[in-house]
C-alpha cells in the first residue's frame, strides 16, 4: 500500500469547480471563512497551498461536499 500524497494542482481545481457549481464568488467564501482577504482561496485554487483543517471543513459544510471530494490524491 502506497502512502497517500495530496496533490495541490488537483485539489485547487476540485475547489475552484465546487464554488462555481454552487455560485459562490470568492469574496463570498472569503466572508463565509471569516477570512479578511481573498488571496488564500486564489492560492487553493492555484494549488500553491493547502485550506487549514478547519477552513477545509468550513468549505465542506459550505460547500456541501464530502471533504474526499475536495481533497484530490495519489
Amino acid at each position: 500500500m502506497n502512502y497517500p500524497v495530496i496533490d495541490l494542482e488537483a485539489t485547487g481545481r476540485n475547489i475552484r469547480r465546487l464554488r462555481e457549481v454552487k455560485s459562490v464568488s470568492v469574496r463570498e467564501l472569503a466572508h463565509f471563512l471569516g477570512l479578511s482577504d481573498v488571496q488564500p482561496i486564489y492560492k487553493w485554487q492555484r494549488g500553491v497551498t493547502l485550506p487549514s483543517i478547519d477552513n477545509l471543513l468550513a468549505l465542506s459544510k459550505y460547500l456541501d461536499t464530502p471533504i474526499e471530494q475536495i481533497l484530490s490524491y495519489h
